[in-house]
């Protein structure tokens, strides 16, 4: 429950209060103008969340429509689709990517990947072990990176540890949750390039 702030005051970062005649007119003013932006920026990402909610759901409706009509499923799979204009102007993308864990049997993947690398000893591939470190590092959250993990079971490696260490990393995947992503493309001229309309302020 916030304290109501007496007039004439102004609380600063450290929540003491502070007269205002004994405050800066330049802190004033920086106040005002970060407060002012902030504020609408709030608006306008509070307008783009409900943006976003409503093209999904036009978008839904739209493609059960068109089954009901056609009996034919539009765009990709796993819900991923791409809607064009009549004339290919604009193009409207969604993606759903799915977020990924590893339970514990990536530990055991772990293991098995050492054993290789131990029985490997100085005759093993630098690069490949670069790989193997980088994948299994850890970011500033002491999250592993799934992608990293997931790019070890491309490589063609013939050894029979390393072999059930990716099918380990395999069966250790559990799909946490999924999350939709809505594009907007304009096409460039009259080419086969689009450019994607930015919704992003860092983009624009």
């Amino acid at each position: 429950m916030s304290t109501k702030i007496p007039d004439g005051f102004r609380e600063d970062a450290k929540g003491r209060l502070v007269p205002v005649e004994t405050i800066k007119e330049i802190d004033l003013a920086r106040d005002e103008l970060v407060t002012t932006l902030v504020k609408a920026a709030e608006q306008h990402s509070t307008g783009l969340a409900v943006f976003k909610v409503e093209a999904m759901a036009t978008i839904d409706a739209f493609i059960a429509e068109s089954m009901a009509k056609f009996k034919a499923k539009v765009g990709g799979v796993k819900g991923n689709v791409t809607l064009m204009s009549f004339d290919g102007r604009y193009k409207v993308q969604v993606q759903i990517q799915d977020r990924i864990a590893f339970d514990e049997r990536l530990q055991a993947a772990k293991v098995l990947i050492d054993k290789c690398i131990s029985k490997w000893g100085e005759g093993a591939d630098a690069k490949l072990m670069a790989l193997v470190n980088y994948a299994f590092e850890v970011d500033k959250e002491g999250k592993l990176s799934p992608t990293r993990i997931l790019s070890l079971r491309r490589l063609d490696v013939d050894d029979r540890n390393w072999k059930r260490a990716m099918e380990a990393i395999g069966d250790s995947i559990t799909v946490t949750g999924s999350k939709a992503y809505l594009r907007f493309y304009k096409r460039i001229g009259h080419s086969d390039q689009y450019t994607p309309v930015p919704l992003d302020v860092a983009e624009l």
